[in-house]
């Protein structure tokens, strides 16, 4: 019997950022074995140059693959703005090579990525989506956005995936603060100085008591981070460790009770699906993908831009152990029911074998 086969394109999964998590966690289920699955990076971190090669070498063994190979189905993953540009290309050749196309979009901002494009690539952008043979949105209310943009397409709801761990322990030590970590790039986009604001107010409420020590790590603007620590004198409380690696990223979590992500954005964040699948008690503000995560059953969800609910709920739940746990334990089983990494592969099992011609 002949081998059923896939090819995923994506960003390497030596890159940062969500997309390179979510295939590094796919390729350790029975999907990747199952379906023979070849991946093709088309992106790597680095200068232009470098980013252009990698595009330029991804694509040549995308076509020849497609071309020699002749796989059942390709899975391409697309984020916004040139990384959309350069997988819609594949799609086409996809499409053109009469091989079934699974357009998974990643991007917190494709909506309003559409939105600003002339007319005439907002054509190209709706012909893309509907000559794909399947498009994957990762929650109910990006389903609803993509279909605005492209009312002709197949598009299906399959969340992002993580694998449930052993879960943190919400009650430290007497001698220990109550550890508190922000997980993503350092961008006003992603809230990190909304963040410090709010932290300098439970400071300021807390007298000569630390409320808790809060680690930002993750790449951007991190040496404005560093100054804005040291200008609202919070270098007691805080630490700016940067961009960490997936291991470190993991043991700071694991050593973590609190995830804070207050996003003007955001897709689905793998942050809060591995903090969650620790039980971590996440506050996260109700943007973009987010609430098809969480809610108040397992989350502290706060209004976007909203310094005092921010300052107001991560107060909270930094002094009550008890919420914590209850709001940790939530998540956890929230994670082991619906976004546990072999249940989203039997989804694109079956999806892989409905499109499949």
């Amino acid at each position: 019997m002949t081998r059923q086969r896939a090819v995923w394109v994506s960003t390497s999964t030596e890159t940062r950022g969500g997309i390179a998590t979510f295939v590094r966690t796919m390729q350790q289920t029975a999907l990747w074995t199952d379906w023979n699955i070849q991946h093709i990076a088309t992106h790597h971190d680095g200068s232009v140059a470098t980013r252009i090669l990698a595009f330029a070498r991804g694509a040549v063994a995308f076509t020849v693959t497609l071309l020699l190979d002749r796989p059942d189905v390709v899975h391409i993953h697309t984020a916004s703005n040139g990384s959309f540009v350069r997988k819609a290309t594949l799609t086409w050749i996809g499409r053109a090579a009469r091989v079934p196309v699974v357009l998974h979009l990643h991007g917190g901002e494709f909506d309003r990525f559409h939105d600003r494009c002339p007319r005439p690539l907002r054509r190209v952008i709706r012909a893309t989506l509907e000559n794909a043979d399947a498009v994957v949105a990762l929650g109910g209310s990006w389903r609803a956005r993509l279909a605005r943009i492209a009312p002709s397409a197949r598009i299906i709801v399959v969340p992002n995936a993580v694998r449930p761990q052993r879960a943190v322990d919400q009650r430290p030590s007497d001698h220990e603060p109550v550890n508190v970590v922000f997980l993503g790039d350092v961008l006003d986009r992603k809230g990190t100085f909304l963040l410090l604001d709010a932290w300098a107010k439970i400071v300021a409420n807390s007298g000569s008591d630390r409320p808790g020590l809060l680690t930002i790590a993750g790449d951007g603007e991190v040496e404005r981070a560093r100054t804005t620590v040291a200008s609202l004198g919070l270098h007691d409380s805080v630490r700016v460790v940067g961009w960490l690696p997936h291991h470190e990223a993991s043991e700071l979590l694991d050593r973590s009770q609190i995830l804070v992500l207050p996003s003007r954005a955001e897709g689905q964040p793998m942050a809060i699906l591995e903090a969650m699948a620790r039980g971590l008690c996440v506050v996260a503000s109700d943007v973009g993908g987010i609430p098809d995560l969480i809610d108040d059953t397992c989350a502290v969800v706060v209004p976007v831009d909203d310094l005092d609910r921010l300052t107001c709920a991560l107060s909270g739940v930094l002094h009550d152990h008890d919420s914590r746990r209850r709001l940790g334990a939530s998540a956890w089983q929230r994670v082991a029911d619906e976004f546990d990494a072999d249940v989203v592969s039997r989804r694109f099992d079956a999806l892989y074998r409905e499109v499949r011609r």
